[in-house]
């Protein structure tokens, strides 16, 4: 049975006085209400708070432990989740996987795969991999029944997304690239994983004939990265829409 957790004392905003665990959970308080967490979202493990506020797992419990008692964080099988009022985030349905996904259309041509692979050079720097270091990495081809408007897109995950998305995880042992692997849902798996997404979308004409790169760089609310994804798509005749809901204020 894990020892009680002194009760607190309450600090002036701004001050540096009072338990560590205190502070820490006025630190988590302050991140909630901010709405790094939305409301209902879980919150990341106690080894990544730890190492987020640079203090021991066992601290963390306290201060978990602390908002807990004051109704602002629950705890059940799935983990800690934020309970303080607010509009909880909606299933963000204009944010397909991957970028530039399309709707099957009658007699179209997509196909995705997964592999176990080193990633490109510059998607192993953007998500923080050592050189040569394999990771997940999804591809994505896509056309019309007369081969025209190609698409294709390739994603590669982080670390610390297939630490924390279990639903990615599972991948690895069968990502030989011979199945097909429609990983449309991966949005909505990270969000139901605790991590608030936030990400970059870059377009860039290239050179050669009217085709343009798009790149997305998605991260939590860490700042941790979580994928990257290159789409070259032949523009001559579609048109990229990127469609975005902001939720009113209060």
């Amino acid at each position: 049975m894990p020892a009680p957790v002194p009760e607190p004392v309450r600090v002036p905003d701004g001050t540096e006085e009072g338990p560590l665990y205190w502070r820490v959970a006025t630190r988590l308080l302050a991140e909630l209400n901010d709405g790094v967490i939305p409301p209902g979202e879980r919150l990341p493990g106690e080894r990544q708070l730890a190492a987020h506020f640079g203090v021991s797992r066992e601290t963390v419990r306290q201060a978990l432990e602390v908002l807990r008692r004051d109704g602002l964080v629950t705890t059940d099988r799935r983990g800690s989740h934020a309970t303080l009022p607010g509009r909880p985030v909606e299933a963000p349905s204009s944010l397909t996987f991957p970028v530039g996904a399309r709707a099957a259309e009658p007699g179209a041509c997509d196909r995705a795969t997964v592999t176990w692979e080193t990633p490109p050079p510059e998607h192993a720097a953007a998500l923080g991999l050592a050189p040569k270091r394999p990771t997940l990495v999804h591809r994505y081809r896509s056309a019309a029944a007369d081969g025209t408007g190609l698409r294709t897109a390739v994603t590669s995950f982080s670390a610390v997304a297939l630490a924390e998305v279990e639903e990615l995880a599972r991948y690895r042992d069968r990502a030989d690239g011979s199945g097909a692997a429609q990983l449309r849902r991966t949005y909505d798996w990270m969000r139901r994983a605790g991590l608030t997404l936030h990400h970059r979308d870059s377009i860039i004409p290239l050179t050669e004939g009217s085709s343009v790169r798009v790149t997305r760089r998605v991260h939590d609310q860490y700042a941790r990265p979580l994928e990257i994804t290159d789409l070259i798509v032949d523009a001559r005749q579609d048109a990229l829409v990127y469609e975005f809901t902001v939720p009113a204020a209060g």
